[in-house]
């Protein structure tokens, strides 16, 4: 995502704390690598954690993530299905709201 189209406060957050910013992103890279899970699978756990605690801008954030890494469509919507029985539907129905807006940008 170029750097104009993220959210402002994250930009704000991004310059005025690089150091903090660049340790998050090396931890996220590190944790990537050490496991045997490929992007694709990662992001969509990490799709659903997001939702788990109603994060708007991480789910917009992962599922963005997860069509760069190869997921379809259908698998992001599935991911967000898949927690109807852990974490109910109107939590769900949020992250799917969050998720379309995404997936209406990427078509």
């Amino acid at each position: 995502m170029a750097e104009e189209q993220l959210p402002r406060w994250y930009a704000m957050v991004r310059e005025k704390h690089p150091g903090v910013m660049a340790a998050l992103d090396a931890l996220g890279v590190a944790v990537r690598r050490e496991g045997p899970l490929d992007h694709k699978t990662a992001h969509l756990v990490q799709l659903a954690a997001s939702a788990a605690i109603r994060s708007q801008g991480a789910v917009h954030s992962h599922v963005r993530r997860a069509l760069r890494a190869g997921a379809s469509s259908e698998e992001i919507v599935h991911a967000l299905l898949l927690l109807v029985s852990t974490i109910g539907f109107p939590s769900v129905s949020a992250a799917l709201s969050w998720a379309q807006e995404e997936l209406e940008k990427a078509s």
